[in-house]
């Protein structure tokens, strides 16, 4: 029997739309991957504040980031270089006893990832993390901000549009190494990272 894992972007929800949205899918753990735990612009999802929000609704926080943050890149696939995430994160001690972890406490609970990112083709949940997890025996599904839910699998077809490539192995042969076309036009300022492709 196949467990489920959820994601999911904060974004600039209000709490109880966060709130909201996890409930509606039965969730009982936020899964916090954000290597900094904190928001600038939205204080109610400050560790601490949204700890006790969570647990005053009965669900339980589990804080991830020092496993499988990414590290100060979280907001992107790609630091200025191009270079890949997973390039230097995936396979450390630290990331292989989150993934650990993850599955372990998922054969008990609902668990969502969270990080800040509203789409999750430009996080690292998805292109790091959830990418790592997808030959396993969990179904994976990003929770959208109208509370529909994305396959994992759907997903990887938006990725592989957003790549231009033809077949998402050609993506996995290439570890995300390479920048996507369009990031290429970025301001050097902006971290570079897979973005939706726009409707025709």
């Amino acid at each position: 029997m196949s467990r489920q894992l959820f994601t999911i972007g904060h974004s600039n929800h209000t709490i109880g739309k966060f709130i909201g949205l996890l409930q509606q899918h039965g969730v009982t753990v936020v899964g916090d991957v954000r290597s900094h735990p904190y928001s600038r612009y939205f204080p109610q999802f400050n560790k601490s504040e949204l700890q006790k929000a969570l647990t005053n609704t009965g669900i339980r926080y589990l804080f991830l980031g020092r496993e499988l943050g990414g590290k100060a890149n979280e907001s992107g696939c790609f630091d200025l270089t191009g270079k890949s995430l997973s390039d230097s994160l995936v396979g450390t001690s630290e990331f292989d006893r989150g993934i650990k972890r993850l599955l372990q406490d998922c054969q008990t609970d609902t668990i969502a990832l969270m990080c800040a990112e509203k789409d999750p083709i430009t996080c690292h949940r998805t292109i790091l993390v959830c990418q790592h997890l997808r030959n396993t025996d969990l179904t994976i599904e990003h929770i959208l901000g109208d509370g529909e839910l994305e396959s994992h699998s759907h997903l990887e077809e938006r990725l592989v549009e957003a790549y231009g490539l033809q077949q998402l192995q050609e993506l996995e042969a290439r570890s995300l190494s390479d920048p996507p076309p369009e990031a290429d036009t970025l301001p050097s300022s902006q971290i570079r990272s897979a973005k939706k492709p726009k409707s025709q």
